[in-house]
């Protein structure tokens, strides 16, 4: 007896179901609040040095602001004023037009910066002048903080197929709620930036073990509305931090604003279920006969409730059960495992790459940082009711690659859309986007469906691990602007159309049951 066919007399998709879904929903909000964030939080606002100390008796008295900036900090060549640059002494003569010159030489700022704070009352570059030659290090707090994402999803997808999936949620919640709400009164750079690598570390299991948890107990036919439902979590998040990031402009209150729904996600905690998957695959079946005569109950099959036995269900996984201890190493044991294991985390590393090198870039097309962030996050809504309507239609696999490929084509035009073109690049960057968010939607769907249960979290734990290489890496792909402007959409065209060429060996899983066992993998024919 199948898995599926017992889940299918407890009614697969019903009141449990959508009880586990919905507070999911509710606990994946925080995901791309803190994913995103460091758009706003490490933005480098417009700014140039201080010029008070200049100001020696009455020579700026009879002077107008501008005037000031013109006698004291020098000019590039583009016309704009320097941000780091001041000159020791006030260049009074440059008042009389701009063909005077200067042969004073412009020194470094002397006594801290002036910020623009229109945009933002302050983020962290402005708490600790992370600029100039500092402003790498503003930027790196994105790549530290997916570092511990990437360490997390390891740890939590080996974890969860030990201790279970409900265990290691809720430690998830904890962490991230500790960590995070510790960054926000952080004293120093290093300190944040080690909280950060931690809250992200904390955080990742919200992520990966969430969406096993709501694969493992829906039937077959309703798979692909945990994937949509899920995806459509991170796109309310999105929508919502466009307008938190509005109202709330200070930094640290940001932060403990996107951070505080974790407290609804520990209290909700009581009602998530354990897996019955996991549970019987690992000879629980005591405790996996509690949790399906409860989702018999809630759904109304008392009749079927009544007839559950735990020695019914010792029978469902013949082979591999028991307590044996699976890790990392059993994704490459066999032949079928390891092309699975190889061919989805290029594939991952390839979505979170595109997917995040294109959120990151808010500001190159010409709008408000605000707007840019709320018009990539709606554009997700079309594309994941497309992508609702696709996996029916053209399977995971096709609907998949298809994705890759368009945000790979838009980003492929795009460098070849002059940066005067500002309203063309950001309709074409926002296809793009809906590609990625497309992309994104169906790969955690897929990959659950593609892995065993009894390694499917250490499967979501690998994949997520090469997905958090990816964003690592995107912003870092972004400064190779300073080399050429257009180097790193080059880079992240190739990466998505690889990908989306990669995913078409993989197989097709529309309609199939969930393999429980390694050896039901290596059965299938790919």
């Amino acid at each position: 007896m199948k898995f599926e066919n017992l889940l299918a007399e407890t009614d697969g998709f019903s009141r449990f179901q959508i009880t586990l879904m919905s507070i999911a929903f509710i606990t994946r909000f925080t995901l791309p609040c803190h994913f995103l964030v460091h758009n706003f939080i490490s933005d480098v606002p417009s700014h140039h040095c201080n010029i008070t100390a200049l100001d020696d008796g009455d020579i700026f008295e009879n002077l107008t602001q501008e005037q000031r900036l013109t006698v004291s900090i020098p000019a590039q060549e583009d016309g704009a004023l320097s941000s780091c640059e001041m000159f020791p002494q006030p260049q009074l003569h440059l008042l009389y037009g701009p063909s005077n010159t200067t042969d004073t030489p412009a020194i470094e700022c002397q006594n801290g910066w002036v910020y623009d704070t229109s945009t933002f009352t302050s983020t962290i570059a402005t708490e600790w002048d992370l600029l100039c030659d500092k402003k790498s290090m503003s930027k790196a707090t994105t790549t530290i903080f997916f570092v511990g994402v990437m360490i997390g999803a390891m740890v939590f997808g080996s974890l969860s197929d030990r201790f279970g999936r409900r265990n290691m949620l809720m430690l998830s919640y904890i962490l991230g709620m500790i960590f995070g709400m510790a960054s926000a009164f952080s004293k120093s750079y290093v300190m944040f930036a080690i909280l950060r690598f931690l809250t992200g570390f904390g955080i990742t299991g919200i992520s990966i073990v969430s969406t096993v948890l709501c694969v493992e107990w829906v039937d077959v036919e309703h798979r692909r509305i945990v994937g949509v439902v899920d995806s459509l979590a991170w796109t309310f998040g999105s929508i919502v931090l466009s307008g938190i990031a509005y109202l709330v402009r200070d930094w640290r209150s940001l932060i403990i604003t996107i951070t505080s729904p974790l407290a609804v996600a520990i209290l909700c905690w009581r009602w998530v279920p354990e897996s019955a998957r996991w549970l019987i695959a690992t000879g629980k079946t005591e405790k996996a006969h509690y949790y399906l005569r409860k989702c018999a109950k809630m759904n109304k099959r008392d009749g079927f409730a009544s007839l559950i036995k735990p020695e019914d269900l010792s029978g469902i996984v013949v082979s591999e059960k028991g307590q044996k201890m699976y890790t990392y190493l059993d994704l490459v044991r066999t032949p079928k495992m390891r092309r699975i294991a190889i061919l989805t985390g290029i594939i991952w590393y390839g979505i979170a790459s595109t997917f995040y090198g294109i959120s990151f870039n808010l500001t190159g097309f010409g709008l408000n940082i605000y707007l840019t962030q709320l018009i990539y996050a709606l554009i997700e809504l079309p594309a994941k009711a497309a992508v609702y309507y696709c996996l029916e239609k053209i399977g995971r696999r096709s609907t998949e690659s298809g994705a890759l490929l368009l945000a790979g084509l838009c980003l492929g035009i795009n460098i070849f859309v002059p940066k005067d073109k500002w309203l063309y690049r950001t309709i074409i960057a926002v296809l793009g986007k809906a590609g990625s968010a497309a992309s994104f939607s169906t790969i955690f769907l897929y990959t659950s469906e593609l892995y065993p249960t009894v390694v499917r979290q250490n499967g979501l734990g690998y994949t997520s691990f090469m997905a958090r290489i990816g964003v690592s890496m995107a912003p870092l792909i972004l400064m190779l602007d300073d080399v050429w402007y257009l180097l790193p959409q080059v880079i992240m065209c190739i990466v998505a159309i690889t990908a989306g060429l990669v995913t078409t060996r993989l197989p097709e899983t529309r309609n199939r049951r969930l393999p429980e066992t390694i050896q039901d993998v290596e059965k299938k024919s790919l």
